[in-house]
């Protein structure tokens, strides 16, 4: 995956699931990092090996995020390198309009690079972080949006990396949508690993959620 965001110079992580060795800030980057690898382009095959090794209990018993999470690695297991990059490419990719959207300026006013991406510029200009050059997508796609959280919360810059921000951010560009994209994947005929993916990322979002509006 070509690398979305300058100055955020983070890299992608290698591990996938909280454990106990593990604080529960460091988790959220890799989970946020992870999302951003699958939905940006057809996992790798290296991507998928590890996904398909990794454990699928909590540390602690029920947590909110297992089950989906096992969801994931089981559809995982059950499928092909092939086939997960071949329903990337059915499902957001092809020539003209995608069956899925991933830029949040679709969900937000129904139009692509529209308003939604003007201020979103704006937010992140003021974060000192702009989009790579060699990423032809524009910054609202999801997987951007993903970096850019990993980014506030593993960066070593106390100013922009910090729970105020990571909040601000979330509320106003990802929250407002990303719950209907994780719907419209789930409930998709052609989507198998991405409605798990789209289960998982909902269900992520939704801890997100509850743990910023207790901080309100």
């Amino acid at each position: 995956m070509t690398e979305p965001l300058r100055e955020a110079t983070v890299p992608l992580g290698t591990r996938y699931t909280p454990s106990s060795a593990l604080d529960e800030e460091t988790a959220r980057a890799e989970i946020y990092g992870l999302l951003a690898q699958l939905f940006y382009a057809p996992p790798t095959p290296e991507l998928l090996a590890a996904l398909r090794v990794a454990p699928t209990e909590a540390p602690a018993a029920g947590g909110f995020l297992e089950e989906p999470w096992r969801e994931l690695v089981g559809i995982s297991r059950a499928m092909s390198d092939e086939q997960v990059a071949a329903e990337h490419e059915a499902l957001f990719g092809g020539v003209g309009k995608p069956e899925v959207y991933l830029f949040g300026s679709h969900y937000l006013s129904g139009f692509l690079n529209d308003r939604p991406v003007a201020r979103l510029r704006e937010d992140l200009a003021a974060l000192g972080l702009a989009r790579d050059e060699a990423m032809p997508e524009t910054e609202d796609h999801l997987a951007y949006l993903a970096e850019v959280m990993r980014y506030l919360i593993a960066g070593d810059d106390v100013e922009v990396a910090n729970l105020t921000r990571q909040r601000e951010f979330f509320a106003t560009h990802l929250q407002p949508w990303v719950g209907q994209l994780c719907e419209t994947l789930q409930a998709h005929p052609r989507a198998r690993f991405y409605a798990a993916l789209g289960g998982f990322t909902r269900a992520f979002v939704a801890v997100e959620q509850q743990a910023f509006d207790m901080l309100a």
